[in-house]
């Protein structure tokens, strides 16, 4: 975690980077849905996806948490 509180600017960039990264895993849910009951002549392309899609749910992950003020123990 930061040393220092986030500024307004910086929550909001955050906030930013939350949505777009959220909106991309749900179009990725889809799309694998989609691949699943369509399955495509190659087979990569679904485990790719879900590759990219764990990667956009750690990054969420990780942004929600810089979102959450440090409580001293």
């Amino acid at each position: 975690m930061s040393l220092h509180p986030l500024t307004d600017a910086e929550i909001s960039d955050i906030h930013a980077q939350l949505h777009e990264l959220q909106v991309e895993h749900r179009d990725l849910d889809q799309v694998i849905t989609h691949l699943i009951e369509n399955p495509p002549p190659e087979d990569l392309l679904i485990p790719r996806l879900k590759k990219r899609k764990l990667l956009l749910k750690d990054r969420i992950i990780q942004l929600e948490e810089m979102l959450v003020p440090d409580i001293p123990a």
